[in-house]
């Protein structure tokens, strides 16, 4: 999508699509609302197309790249759902030890933005490791929609266990030098922020993009240098940021924060029209700056 067609879309419209997302409202409501907008001259085609993913747009490093290999692997996971798997991309191009990275997708699963992400990591040098949260119930089902609603049904803190084990498992791997990092897209913000707070020697560094911040009893325990990304128009999770900030400072936590002008939430997914090519590619080279810094 062209910038010059994305910025006559109204704000509202992401502003609603941001709600769906997020389980605020149903995909019938969501329409409907869009639909007020066709009468005012909108096409609902353009709208729907700007709005829900076309993955086709996201994949920057390809499965084939001769500089990484791609597998799926099991790990065990005894306090979540027993067993997990995810996508494990390694460089080829690397010898020794390497720095790991845990790649947490959004609230619907292991979708192929978020694998291309992981491929990006171990473009850059990472080993890095995107588990499925929905691989008890068969995995990402190809679908946005349909996977946020199988996400839905699960056990938060069986999800949450299951990554903690992912954590462990990919900390543990052969060719890892000891050090974990971890990044996260707004469920996986939040799941970032939960690993550095519920067992301070899990991660070494954590990069929580629009994530909310953990249960404020746990915040105590959090050791990891955070890099927190935030986007400007992002009011739903921004209004966490100042208490937890806050809490990060009594606990004299080591933090920066990143604020991205008129970003909205979900601006470094390529995917929709949401996607911020600037701020995206600013946010992910500090991303890798702060890794290399922390992990190397």
């Amino acid at each position: 999508m062209s910038e010059t067609l994305k910025n006559t879309i109204p704000q509202q419209a992401f502003d609603w699509y941001d709600e769906y997302a997020h389980g605020g409202m149903d995909r019938r409501m969501f329409i409907k609302k869009l639909g007020s907008l066709v009468a005012l001259g909108y096409s609902m085609s353009v709208l729907t197309s700007a709005l829900l993913p076309n993955y086709a747009l996201a994949e920057q490093v390809s499965f084939n790249d001769a500089a990484i290999k791609a597998t799926y692997e099991i790990f065990d996971s005894p306090l979540g759902y027993g067993k997990g798997r995810g996508y494990l991309v390694t460089p080829t191009d690397k010898t020794g030890l390497l720095p790991v990275v845990l790649v947490v997708h959004e609230n619907r699963g292991l979708n192929p933005y978020v694998k291309d992400v992981a491929r990006r990591l171990a473009k850059a040098g990472f080993i890095a490791f995107a588990p499925d949260a929905l691989f008890s119930l068969g995995g990402y089902p190809g679908n946005d929609d349909e996977g946020r609603a199988m996400q839905a049904t699960l056990d938060r803190a069986k999800i949450e266990h299951d990554f903690v084990a992912a954590g462990k498992f990919l900390k543990g791997h052969p060719n890892s030098n000891g050090k974990l990092g971890a990044v996260g897209f707004c469920f996986g913000g939040y799941i970032v922020n939960y690993l550095a707070a519920v067992d301070a020697e899990l991660i070494q560094a954590g990069v929580p993009f629009y994530g909310t911040p953990a249960a404020k009893e746990l915040r105590k325990n959090i050791k990891a240098p955070l890099m927190v990304q935030l986007a400007e128009l992002d009011e739903r999770v921004n209004q966490s940021w100042p208490e937890y900030e806050q809490d990060l400072k009594t606990f004299d936590v080591p933090y920066q924060m990143h604020m991205y002008k008129n970003a909205n939430h979900g601006f470094h997914n390529d995917s929709t029209s949401r996607y911020d090519e600037a701020n995206a590619e600013l946010a992910w080279q500090r991303t890798l700056a702060f890794f290399t810094q922390h992990l190397a």
